[in-house]
């Protein structure tokens, strides 16, 4: 509960039962952005992979189960010749099948995360103790500072003081129907935001589960299931959404305009076999009233969003 960043599955290396669990690191500067998501399922079989995602591309890089490696005290997870972890990451994938090159080293400093709790351990809230949930989701760093290089085939992208977020989510599947939002290249350079609105299967019944969280000159607004907040608006039309929360005396309005978006694989009943859109340079304006007075307005480029529809707005 208190270390969400560490390796859950464990005690399912060893059996036959479908099982999933992937870490998110997104990194971006003001022109691109480049995201890896090392990570396990098990099914009928047992395997490792790195996906990887930028403005223009993406890919699934496959592994065995057994260049898997994870430690606890430092925590970091190891594919391959690849090391993740909250501090720094290695990357060093030679796919010839794919033409894919990536070789480099990001650091990551001044990690900023959301406030917790003994009842709120992360941003599912209680959530967190319920032992059935398909899908449990950690946000790890709302932002970090990110310094590095990355060569992406004949590309070089650097980062230099620029920004990282960092979650995973492990279990048996995604939502069936979810929309994503996350972006801290605001004007503002203290925000950071994130937002997930899912259709959440619970025992005999589903309901749409909320998080977002906003992140303003060290103070945070959530707006969840959990302290009875409210969705007032959701539109969606093409390449723009728009979405408008209630907490409150708060009240939290969303646009974001997608741009190109690219197939990435998430799990069903452990198998990485669902093909899903991401788009990671999209643009996201949020603004945070308080009693219908604008306290904060502010537009974030380089944005990771996907919307997977299943009869999501009924």
């Amino acid at each position: 509960m208190k270390n969400p960043d560490l390796f859950q599955g464990e005690k399912y290396l060893n059996k036959n039962r479908n099982y999933f669990e992937g870490w998110y690191f997104k990194n971006s500067n003001n022109q691109e952005s480049i995201s890896f998501i090392p990570g396990i399922n098990i099914d009928e079989n047992k395997k490792a992979f790195i996906q990887v995602i930028t403005n223009n591309s993406s890919y699934f890089v496959d592994y065995d189960i057994s260049e898997f490696e994870f430690n606890i005290k430092p925590f970091y997870v190891k594919i391959g010749n690849n090391i993740f972890s909250k501090d720094n990451i290695h990357i060093q994938i030679d796919d010839t099948n794919q033409n894919l090159h990536i070789s480099g080293d990001i650091k990551y400093s001044n990690s900023k995360n959301i406030n917790t709790s003994l009842i709120n351990p992360n941003i599912m809230g209680p959530f967190s103790y319920v032992p059935f949930m398909e899908c449990n989701h950690a946000i790890l760093s709302m932002k970090n500072k990110a310094d590095g290089l990355i060569k992406f085939n004949n590309q070089e992208i650097l980062f230099n003081n620029d920004n990282g977020y960092i979650e995973k989510d492990w279990g048996v599947s995604f939502p069936s129907s979810y929309i994503w939002c996350q972006g801290n290249n605001f004007k503002n350079p203290s925000s950071s935001f994130m937002l997930s609105i899912a259709d959440i299967p619970f025992k005999l019944f589903n309901f749409k589960g909320l998080i977002a969280v906003l992140v303003v000159d060290d103070k945070e607004f959530k707006f969840t299931t959990y302290n009875n907040s409210k969705l007032l608006n959701f539109n969606l039309d093409k390449n723009f959404l728009n979405i408008t929360l209630q907490k409150g005396k708060f009240l939290l309005d969303v646009q974001a305009h997608s741009n190109l978006g690219h197939k990435l694989s998430a799990p069903v009943k452990g198998k990485m076999k669902k093909d899903i859109i991401e788009s990671i340079n999209s643009n996201i304006t949020v603004t945070l009233k308080e009693n219908n007075n604008t306290i904060f307005s502010d537009t974030s480029n380089n944005c990771g969003l996907e919307v997977v529809q299943n009869d999501f707005v009924n």
